[in-house]
């Protein structure tokens, strides 16, 4: 089966409907999915989703957009639901300097603190990173001790070479929609590079939906269009990307049944 290692179902555009959006991605053989919280009310809904549906899991945590009026203690909040049934990771936490750079401290004690708890809890991590990637790959390189039980790099956007650092590290890379996009060719030579047992895949939704359909709302049921551009790239078949992306999913996230 297909599985959608990032998404959020708890935003406004897929939250409205969701047994369709779960009867859909399930026709198009998405059997498993993480919904992604991004905050404590977030990450609370998301418990709320995967206590609804079986093939619904959940990740808890602080995004670091939503950080900059958030006190520490918050991070409390994010514990007892990383303790619930069907938490599969911390997340989705890390750095984010694109659109604001007046709290870039704060979010690294913010990933500092979260990937603390992960490694208390043995849980993996779940990470975004935008135009941040050298103090992301520094702070882990730091904490690697930290990262003993594995972590993802969500929607990699990254060179070959950080590709590398990464893996070395030992994280995995996920792949979403902007593999299918025409301009995306560093992406591209990264998804050629991963090894096969480090490739996952997701979809963001309800962002960053492939080709052919930008622009519209993205869901879990089009991992399978995600898959066929990683196949097509890597030279194999679908059903490679498959399996592996299943296989990898359930090493990673130990929780995923």
């Amino acid at each position: 089966m297909f599985i959608d290692v990032h998404c959020h179902l708890t935003d406004d555009k897929l939250k409205g409907d969701l047994p369709r959006t779960v009867s859909e991605f399930k026709a198009a053989g998405v059997g498993r999915v993480i919904n992604v919280g991004c905050c404590a009310e977030s990450s609370a809904y998301a418990f709320k989703q995967a206590q609804e549906f079986p093939e619904i899991y959940f990740a808890a945590g602080l995004h670091p957009q939503e950080l900059k009026d958030k006190d520490i203690s918050e991070i409390y909040e994010i514990e007892k639901l990383c303790k619930a049934e069907k938490c599969v990771a911390v997340g989705e936490i890390g750095l984010d300097y694109y659109w604001d750079k007046t709290y870039c401290d704060k979010q690294k004690e913010f990933f500092l603190a979260q990937t603390e708890l992960a490694y208390s809890l043995k849980l993996p991590l779940n990470i975004h990173v935008r135009e941040a990637m050298g103090d992301a790959v520094k702070l882990i390189r730091d904490n690697k001790g930290k990262f003993c039980y594995g972590g993802v790099m969500h929607c990699f956007s990254g060179s070959r070479e950080t590709a590398r650092e990464l893996l070395n590290l030992g994280l995995y890379i996920s792949f979403g929609g902007s593999v299918t996009f025409k301009n995306s060719k560093t992406v591209k030579e990264v998804a050629a590079f991963v090894p096969k047992d480090r490739l996952l895949t997701e979809t963001d939704g309800p962002y960053l939906a492939p080709e052919p359909l930008r622009g519209t709302v993205n869901s879990p049921k089009n991992v399978p269009i995600i898959a066929a551009k990683l196949a097509e790239i890597r030279g194999t078949s679908v059903e490679d990307i498959e399996i592996a992306s299943e296989e990898n999913a359930k090493r990673l996230f130990y929780g995923l049944k």
